[in-house]
């Protein structure tokens, strides 16, 4: 049995994401040489922006932030605070011979469960998240949906078995109405047959109040829904607001990248690969590939795959502003990023 989460763009840690990132393409799409580390941090009334830039582009980060936030659908009033400084000298020497921004373990892994590739419960839930703002942005019937919510799915060997959605609503809509809504325009189109299925609808109630108004938000919290929802390793690093000399960032999207084309290509029917860096070295200390049978694909992977962190960016293009949409939602199983495309090894 496997049980995954996901949670919407106006989940408070999500906002704080998408500001991160937002910042980061902002940079980069005037300077593509940006270095950029960028932490959000919102609470009640107050949005805290840090971390290092180095950069030729000048832009107001501010506005950046409130655009997001409006963008996401929030309206209420935001103290902002910023505080960015240059990149250390320590760190930006390494990096600047093509070295590894720091040192850490990153993972990619896929599977042919579904069509995207990924873990089933992961599609579903990342779906069934991205569906509720759909409905709240398109549907006439949902205007009383609010931005903050998420979205779990259990997963009993084929067999889907619970379905919850917590979801910010209107002050005057009834728990019974959600629940009957939710089930027939959220839940069955992504599901489907829904005769089993457990479905939960804001099982602790009333949720008037939400995203920085109700909880806090910090970006890098969501690593697990960023990722495999903790049905894989993951090396604790986050993604959101690097720039990709940040391995944590590039080196897992890499693994990613070719776990999936060992898989795409046949080679095993799941693979988990697994790269390791040491900070200011380009050549990475670990590249392993493991299919599902237990069978060793690092040869393969060492042949077709160069995981030194310029290699990296070269070869998936990494230094275009591309981002913010990575932010919500899994950064792995969606169309349209580079390290999903499927080439031939």
């Amino acid at each position: 049995m496997k049980t995954v989460e996901s949670v919407t763009e106006g989940h408070p840690d999500k906002v704080c994401d998408q500001i991160s990132d937002a910042i980061l393409d902002e940079y980069l799409s005037r300077d593509p040489m940006s270095r950029v580390a960028v932490e959000t941090f919102g609470s009640h009334g107050l949005l805290m922006i840090g971390g290092e830039i180095t950069s030729k582009a000048d832009i107001n980060i501010e506005q950046v932030a409130r655009n997001i936030y409006k963008e996401i659908g929030y309206d209420d009033d935001l103290e902002v605070m910023v505080n960015i400084e240059r990149q250390s000298p320590d760190i930006a020497v390494g990096v600047n011979t093509g070295g590894a921004g720091d040192q850490g373990i990153m993972y990619g892994y896929a599977t042919n469960e579904t069509s995207e590739l990924m873990p089933r419960a992961v599609v579903l839930a990342h779906g069934l998240a991205g569906r509720l703002a759909f409905l709240r942005r398109n549907h006439p019937d949902f205007g009383w949906l609010r931005p903050d919510g998420k979205t779990q799915v259990t997963v009993d060997k084929d067999r889907v078995k619970t379905i919850l959605v917590s979801t910010q609503h209107a002050e005057n809509v009834l728990l019974h109405e959600m629940h009957e809504a939710l089930a027939q325009y959220l839940v069955q189109p992504i599901v489907g047959d829904l005769g089993s299925v457990e479905i939960l609808v804001n099982p602790a109630g009333r949720f008037v109040l939400g995203g920085f108004a109700a909880d806090t938000g910090l970006t890098g919290r969501k690593i697990m829904v960023d990722t495999y929802g903790g049905l894989l390793p993951h090396g604790g690093g986050a993604f959101s607001g690097k720039d990709a000399t940040k391995v944590d960032r590039s080196a897992a999207y890499m693994c990613r990248f070719a776990a999936k084309n060992l898989v795409a290509n046949g080679f095993a029917k799941s693979c988990l690969v697994s790269a390791a860096y040491a900070i200011g070295r380009a050549e990475p200390i670990m590249v392993s590939a493991r299919a599902n049978d237990g069978k060793d694909l690092s040869e393969i992977i060492r042949r077709n795959f160069d995981f030194r962190p310029q290699a990296i960016i070269e070869r998936l293009g990494l230094r275009r502003p591309i981002y913010r949409e990575t932010a919500a939602y899994g950064h792995f199983g969606r169309l349209g990023f580079p390290w999903e495309e499927i080439v031939k090894i």
